[in-house]
């Protein structure tokens, strides 16, 4: 007796597996070696599907998991945009001192860069790939990436097309405006080195438009949406970023109520609160801010940096440290020093207007551009100066997160 053909490859398809059952065929038995390689072949065709899951699976989880051993605490930076917009460039030169001519031969970012920098307040920068989307991949868990985030950079190709970026752009943006309202987006418009100041401004009106528009319709006009012109060949980068970083500061208004107070007491043109590392200012007085005024005193940290890595202090063995604490001194090496934070002066010849640098701590340094008549009242512009000091290292260290 056999079975008709319907009822028979039911029956095959819910007994193939039971090894003690033994399939029929329309012609009679199938062969234990038939039975076996076509079992055999089930299997592997079950075990590469598998194995191309997993290793999809793999990839898509690559950023995730690096992304939930990130440690808790410190604000972070995330630079995000379209492949080739400059975002590496721009993390290489601001937070790690690389020429600008030299991004030229930087690789593509395949994965997730993550740079812990040790500042005044220490924070991270996030280098978001721009083939990864985070929105369209459950792997990524949205609070351990915008949780702590202190502001998303939005780095946009202003030599390219752009289009693209501002659609992907104000997606990220309405995503964030129902879930982390209160993070600041801010829009670098890159690569205007070579644009005429015309063009740069009509490539901004246009981004602008393009995004409030998008952020108009959706109903929510008030996003806290900042744009930037920028470029790595010159100051413009770090002033962006140095509007960034004083959005993270607690009490921002203290430290600029100091600076103005200062410089109206010893008549400084203008002074600034420098991150040494970065060059970054993260306070300023209340007057008009210039470019020109930003790059003197940028450059002047440079040489200060330059000359310090020559002659400055160094880390010294225990046995030399006794030898110069013992016979015939007898005084703590630290006790030795005269003055142990450093200061600097320079006179300017074509503006005959001295530049004065005072060293807050290992992260910080006042640089003010002074008057002509500034060397009159050194002893009292020294004094004041010392007292902001104080008042700043005071401020810090309360405004420092405890741990």
């Amino acid at each position: 007796m056999s079975l008709n053909p319907p009822l028979r490859e039911t029956l095959l398809a819910e007994l193939g597996d039971d090894t003690n059952l033994t399939a029929r065929s329309s012609s009679g038995i199938m062969s234990p070696a038939e039975l076996t390689l076509q079992r055999i072949q089930m299997q592997s065709s079950t075990g590469a599907q598998s194995k191309d899951a997993a290793k999809r699976l793999a990839v898509a989880r690559r950023g995730a998991s690096t992304i939930a051993l990130a440690p808790k605490g410190k604000p972070r930076l995330l630079l995000m945009g379209q492949r080739r917009s400059g975002k590496s460039s721009i993390s290489s030169v601001v937070f790690h001192k690389l020429p600008p001519n030299e991004t030229l031969f930087l690789e593509s970012t395949a994965r997730i860069q993550k740079d812990s920098m040790a500042s005044f307040m220490d924070f991270q920068v996030w280098d978001f790939p721009g083939q990864i989307d985070v929105f369209d991949n459950a792997n990524f868990d949205m609070d351990a990436i915008f949780g702590e985030i202190g502001a998303l950079i939005w780095v946009i190709d202003a030599q390219d097309d752009y289009l693209e970026a501002v659609s992907r752009l104000n997606a990220t943006v309405l995503f964030l405006q129902r879930g982390y309202p209160n993070i600041n987006i801010e829009v670098f418009i890159h690569k205007v080195d070579g644009l005429s100041d015309d063009y740069k401004l009509d490539i901004q009106r246009d981004i602008t438009i393009r995004i409030q528009d998008e952020l108009s319709d959706h109903g929510f006009e008030n996003a806290p949406v900042t744009f930037h012109l920028t470029s790595i060949y010159n100051h413009s980068i770090f002033e962006a970023f140095s509007k960034v970083i004083q959005k993270l500061i607690p009490r921002l208004g203290t430290l600029e109520s100091m600076l103005t107070n200062l410089c109206r007491t010893c008549r400084f043109e203008k002074a600034y609160l420098f991150d040494v590392l970065s060059k970054i200012y993260i306070a300023t007085d209340n007057a008009t801010a210039d470019m020109a005024s930003y790059e003197i005193c940028s450059d002047y940290i440079d040489v200060i940096i330059d000359i310090t890595e020559v002659y400055g202090t160094w880390q010294r063995s225990d046995e030399s440290r006794k030898k110069l604490e013992g016979e015939p001194w007898n005084t703590k090496l630290d006790e030795q020093i005269g003055c142990p934070t450093a200061e600097s002066c320079l006179v300017l010849h074509d503006s005959n207007k001295p530049i004065m640098l005072r060293e807050v701590d290992r992260y910080l340094a006042l640089v003010a551009i002074m008057r002509d008549d500034s060397y009159d009242r050194m002893p009292l512009v020294n004094m004041n100066v010392e007292a902001v000091v104080e008042g700043l290292t005071e401020f810090f260290n309360i405004t420092k997160p405890r741990k």
